[in-house]
């Protein structure tokens, strides 16, 4: 098995440790879930019941992309987090879960929580 696919294994099994947490802890609540790419960072709530996204946002809009049409720094990460909260008050969602996904709460993934939280989403 070659290191790659030894990674990518891990990471998965990361993620649904963490996901599995996320929904047994949950109660109800809808799931805030993000991805970070190299170049992009996405962010959806999403109701588990129902299987189905309630909103989303992420940099590849082109009113968040960064310089160049990036959203690859913390300030971009920001601007989801922010957007993502705004556009779930709109739809009266003011509680919910946060699932970092397999990614560490560090950076990026902390810009977009903690923005989030500031513009009203209580997790």
């Amino acid at each position: 098995m070659g290191v790659r696919s030894r990674l990518a294994k891990q990471n998965q099994r990361r993620q649904y440790r963490v996901r599995n947490r996320v929904i047994r802890d949950a109660h109800g609540r809808p799931r805030l879930s993000v991805f970070r790419s190299n170049r992009h960072m996405y962010a959806q709530i999403i109701d588990d019941t129902a299987g189905r996204t309630l909103v989303a946002a992420s940099t590849v809009e082109t009113e968040l992309a960064g310089p160049g049409g990036f959203g690859s720094d913390a300030e971009s990460a920001g601007k989801v987090g922010r957007l993502i909260a705004e556009r779930a008050g709109k739809l009266g969602i003011s509680k919910v879960v946060f699932d970092r996904g397999e990614f560490r709460y560090h950076g990026r993934v902390a810009a977009l929580a903690d923005a989030a939280r500031e513009a009203g989403l209580d997790f």
